[in-house]
């Protein structure tokens, strides 16, 4: 109503600015309009990821092994040499908060499960209070979903041998 009042005193000059401003947002109405529906089928149906086994860490810090006694140890306490060690010889790994997993089976006696983490070709052991069925925001203010190409297979022992290999020459071992 108060905009009626002073769009009579405005005169016939704001009166034709005002038919310009009435069809942009028009426009911009119409264009939202037709994209909502598109922005609505393509985000990310959390619950289906968690069904099919993602979860997103939680913690940050060397808490991911190939080898169940290597996590333990490491979760035992240890000095910055040995975690060092640990690290050059890819008998732990970093994981950060938001990282999107992919659970592989859950040893429910010792609270570990093993985990698929894209880039990385063998499967880890990680506690799995570390891991949340909630989306975890990652440093970059994302929250990860699957790669529609995760890399080389997990399961293909031959390649995790190769880039083991790789790995170990780069640091000079």
């Amino acid at each position: 109503m108060l905009f009626i009042k002073w769009h009579c005193f405005a005169g016939p000059v704001l009166a034709a600015a005002s038919k310009k401003c009435s069809r942009l947002l028009l426009a911009v109405t119409a264009g939202a309009v037709a994209l909502g529906p598109v922005s609505t089928a393509l985000a990310t149906n959390y619950y289906d990821l968690v069904a099919q086994g993602y979860r997103w860490a939680t913690v940050d810090g060397p808490y991911a092994s190939p080898a169940k006694d290597d996590l333990r140890q490491i979760l035992k306490g240890y000095s910055e040499d040995k975690e060092l060690e640990l690290v050059e010889q890819l008998r732990v790994y970093y994981l950060v908060p938001g990282t999107i997993v992919q659970v592989v089976q859950t040893d429910a006696a010792s609270g570990m499960s093993q985990i698929r983490i894209n880039g990385i070709a063998r499967d880890l052991w990680t506690l799995s209070k570390f891991l949340s069925r909630r989306p975890v925001v990652d440093p970059y203010g994302v929250v990860e979903t699957p790669p529609q190409s995760a890399g080389p297979p997990a399961s293909d022992s031959r390649i995790a041998e190769s880039f083991d290999t790789i790995g170990i020459t780069a640091l000079g071992h």
